[in-house]
């Protein structure tokens, strides 16, 4: 007995039958059956369809093949028009075909919006659970910080979620928060019991010209890069037109279609052509029409107070992020790029690698941000291993800057070359400071995400030698010397430290210049020392200038060191007098020291002031005209105690020791 179901069918009959054991492929055999007789009708052959219809040769076969998969929808829809088929009935079957097969949904595309993943959906991760937290290489997101463009977001939402269909394209440069913020909008939705359909197999424009007639109400179209979408050549005005329909055929709705563009593709597409041209987005600019909204690059003031307070509050994404975009605002660009770039550092070749550990350490011991081309290459050397050394051809360096300047997300390279701004400063002489050297050739920066990785992991390396060699032979900034001077000391590179300050003292290194003097000083060298602490003063170092009148002042030259105290204190030098009144009274002359205390106490030095009241008392005892902080006398202890307790305070209060 024969319990099949026969199924009629316009253009012949085909029978399922559950008896034999079929599988339920019935639908995908009679499309292929209607296929077959369009083709033997038309007296066409496959490799005519192949240039009747401009697709590939293996689609086409597939298309008739008896176990190949279900074809897709605009392949179906070439091959019917190619055929003289009826499109619509051919792609009714492709549809149940492909339900009955399990590879869509029945009841329309997509799936219940909680089933979601947000980087499913391209949100980009902010980082990941290497500190412990969440289980080992898990995507992390920040805690979201809301700005105004999520406020029309949300109407969109409360719209849709009312009944009315609704369509929002957020523009925006590349990772300023816009895929983050639809995410974050659509959740009141997920409560609902909304769907969220994201087409992008097997590619998104053929995905979404498949399946938008399909898409059934409550049901959030996801368009994110809808370039991908409405700026394909062939089929984005079909798809424009296919999103009017469906906002605008009232039971299909409510839907939502949320997209994202970066700004360049939204004016292409919204511009008008010249007169008399062809208008290749026509339906796309309709559509777009009132639905787009601008995303700022960077977080307002009360954006950027919301991010403290979530840091503040335990957020380590956002602090850290703070740490690095709170001036500019622009955090959400830094959490976007951040893995990426780290995920750069870890995969680049050698050389790349050994050019950002190069500037990683030189950022961290406290070189400027302004990082030169041949410091840079010529300390990488000895971060590469032998077995890579010995594998570089005689272009490596050009090939890994190139490989450092391209982006990730958020315009983010890991090394980029930057053009240094133009130092801008009043028109006159400014002896005090000096323009800062700058280096000659191109200058690059380390992304800030990487410079504060390289912090936290290298905190405890030493650079090798080639560092230290390239920084003696390429830095010319004072600063710069300085501080690798000081690290080089700290890590007991003595011989380096050695070098690196001369280098920096041969620069104009005002700190520099006194270090050595003092070194030429306590080794008796007093004519050398002489020789550097005028260097040193010559750029503007009054505590050179104050020492200079103190070995004048030891050499018997007392006219020339009150000239030159009184010069390092017109400079900004408070001590210089004070420490002449000393000498002075140390070798006796307590009338000339009682002078230069008394200019200093003029000048308002608490620290010498105190001095004054506490030597004369202790000194000479309570009948000694004692002066109070004015340089008034006093004539009595009572009057001279209240002196030095006042003086002694005020010297407290201006931080003396």
């Amino acid at each position: 007995m024969n319990t099949g179901e026969h199924i009629t069918t316009r253009g012949g009959e085909y029978v399922h039958d559950e008896q034999a054991g079929h599988t339920p492929d019935s639908a995908l055999a009679e499309l292929r059956r209607r296929l077959e007789g369009g083709l033997a009708r038309a007296r066409l052959k496959k490799t005519d369809l192949v240039a009747r219809t401009g697709l590939s040769r293996t689609t086409v076969q597939l298309a008739f093949q008896a176990d190949g998969p279900v074809p897709s929808g605009p392949t179906v829809t070439a091959l019917a028009r190619a055929l003289k088929l009826p499109a619509g009935e051919l792609l009714e079957l492709r549809r149940t075909a492909a339900e009955e097969l399990g590879t869509v949904t029945p009841g329309g595309p997509g799936r219940p919006i909680g089933q979601w993943d947000p980087h499913a959906l391209e949100v980009h991760p902010a980082g990941s659970a290497q500190d412990g937290s969440g289980s080992p290489g898990q995507r992390l997101l920040p805690g979201y910080v809301s700005r105004e463009h999520d406020r029309i977001l949300a109407e969109a939402v409360r719209d849709a979620a009312a009944g009315r269909s609704r369509m929002l394209v957020l523009v925006g440069d590349s990772s300023t928060g816009k895929t983050r913020a639809c995410w974050e909008a659509v959740q009141p939705l997920a409560g609902q019991g909304w769907r969220l359909w994201h087409p992008f197999d097997p590619t998104r424009a053929e995905a979404a010209l498949e399946d938008l007639a399909r898409v059934a109400s409550r049901t959030v179209v996801w368009l994110n890069e809808a370039q991908h979408y409405l700026g394909n050549q062939k089929a984005g005005e079909r798809i424009a037109a296919a999103l009017h329909a469906l906002l605008t055929t009232p039971e299909r709705g409510p839907v939502l279609v949320l997209g994202t563009l970066w700004p360049a593709y939204a004016k292409e597409y919204t511009a008008l052509p010249p007169a008399g041209a062809v208008d290749p987005h026509s339906r796309v600019r309709e559509l777009l029409a009132g639905r787009t909204m601008r995303i700022p690059e960077a977080f307002d003031d009360r954006a950027l107070a919301e991010a403290r307070r979530k840091a503040d509050r335990g957020d380590r994404l956002l602090a850290d992020a703070l740490t690095r975009a709170g001036k500019n605002g622009r955090l959400a660009q830094d959490l976007a790029g951040g893995p990426a770039l780290l995920e750069r550092y870890q995969t680049d070749s050698p050389a790349a690698r050994a050019l950002l550990e190069t500037a990683m350490d030189a950022r961290r011991l406290g070189v400027g941000l302004h990082l030169p081309q041949a410091f840079l290459t010529d300390a990488a050397a000895d971060y590469l291993h032998d077995t890579d050394w010995n594998q570089l051809t005689d272009d490596w360096a050009e090939k890994a800057y190139a490989e450092l300047a391209k982006h990730v997300h958020g315009k983010h390279a890991p090394l980029s070359r930057i053009t240094p701004r133009p130092q801008r400063r009043p028109p006159g002489p400014s002896p005090n400071s000096a323009p800062s050297p700058r280096p000659t050739g191109p200058v690059f920066r380390l992304a800030d995400y990487l410079e504060q990785h390289g912090r936290t992991t290298r905190r405890h390396l030493c650079p090798p030698a080639s560092f230290w060699h390239a920084a003696h032979t390429h830095l010319t900034h004072p600063d710069d010397l300085n501080n690798l001077t000081r690290a080089a000391e700290n890590r007991h590179r003595l011989q380096w430290a050695h070098h690196l300050q001369h280098r920096a003292a041969d620069h104009g290194s005002t700190h520099a210049l006194y270090n050595l003097a003092w070194m030429r000083e306590k080794a008796g060298d007093r004519e050398g020392a002489e020789i550097l602490y005028g260097q040193a003063a010559d750029h503007g170092d009054p505590s050179a200038l104050a020492r200079l009148a103190v070995l004048r002042e030891q050499t018997g030259d007392r006219e020339g060191a009150e000239t030159l105290a009184r010069q390092a204190t017109v400079d900004g030098h408070p001590g210089a007098l004070y420490n002449l009144a000393v000498l002075r009274e140390e070798a006796g002359d307590r009338e000339g020291a009682e002078i230069l205390y008394r200019q200093a106490a003029a000048d308002g030095d608490p620290k010498t002031v105190s001095y004054v009241g506490l030597a004369r008392w202790v000194g000479h005892g309570a009948g000694y005209v004692e002066l109070d902080c004015s340089g008034r006398a006093v004539g009595d202890r009572e009057a001279a105690d209240s002196t030095v307790q006042g003086a002694a305070t005020g010297r407290r209060d201006a931080g003396h020791a």
